[in-house]
């Protein structure tokens, strides 16, 4: 049984590292203590989003539905033929991440199947669902059971993964309109999307940085660094798209080079080494 999961776990890992290069940086820099389980995280978010995104010549609905059925029998009887899932359920049940966590997000991944337009309580449900529920399984993961850190940190990792959800809104704004049909922001016509709209939309976005931090710097220290690399890549990634006129935005994704995220690990390293907060 240590054999199946070490290759489930290295299944999980294989996908984070093809799929993201920022996110495979930033677990490499928390306590190897943690890679399996946020590993483990990734994997099973990046399947579910890869049906509602990328399955188009299947039945997509379909799919979902045997996903999030096989999710939880996967959790209930602690095994799964499916390696995604199996190091997925014994991080869930390991780290005794609620349920209501899997369900929200699942249910976010079923309104990209039909749901194109948001008003501001969709819009902030889809958000919760899709982002913010993923920085709480991540924190149930570095608090290690500790109750009280955890709800000491619960609203700032919130508004951390609500930040860069909203930031891959942003950067995403031309692919999710021309390849889904998709505008997230409430109250936003993508033919009229202007200099007003954005820095309503940035504000907004700022805030939830602002917040975060505070809660990255009361981190278990080996979640500090990995964590506030994220930020900081983001963050970049943030005032990049800032600087950028809302017709540039309409017309190209946006992106960090990889030369530049490579800086900002050495930078953050360096921060994390003497202790800069």
């Amino acid at each position: 049984m240590q054999l199946y999961e070490k290759t489930t776990f290295g299944c999980s890992e294989l996908i984070t590292k093809y799929y993201s290069t920022s996110f495979t940086m930033g677990i490499k820099t928390l306590h190897k203590k943690y890679h399996p389980a946020i590993y483990a995280i990734y994997g099973f978010v990046r399947y579910a989003d890869e049906i509602v995104d990328t399955f188009h010549t299947h039945d997509k609905a379909n799919l979902l539905e045997r996903f999030k059925k096989d999710t939880y029998q996967a959790i209930e009887e602690k095994i799964s033929l499916n390696p995604v899932l199996h190091s997925f359920q014994k991080t869930v049940n390991d780290f005794r991440i609620e349920h209501e966590l899997i369900e929200a997000f699942l249910y976010s991944m079923e309104l990209d199947l039909h749901k194109a337009n948001y008003n501001q309580e969709g819009y902030e449900e889809y958000i919760y669902g899709s982002a913010e529920v993923v920085g709480l399984m991540c924190l149930r993961v570095f608090c290690e059971g500790n109750e009280e850190e955890y709800q000491k940190l619960k609203l700032p990792a919130k508004s951390l993964g609500a930040a860069f959800q909203k930031v891959n809104f942003l950067r995403d704004m031309k692919s999710d309109f021309d390849e889904r049909g998709r505008v997230y922001f409430p109250q936003i016509d993508f033919n009229l999307f202007d200099e007003k709209a954005k820095k309503a939309v940035e504000a907004d976005i700022q805030k939830d940085f602002d917040d975060a931090y505070q809660g990255i710097i009361k981190l278990p220290k080996g979640a500090k660094m990995g964590v506030y690399l994220a930020f900081i890549y983001y963050k970049k990634l943030f005032q990049k798209i800032k600087k950028l006129s809302p017709k540039t935005i309409l017309s190209e994704r946006i992106r960090i080079p990889d030369s530049r995220k490579f800086t900002l690990l050495l930078q953050t390293y360096l921060k994390y080494k003497w202790q800069s907060w």
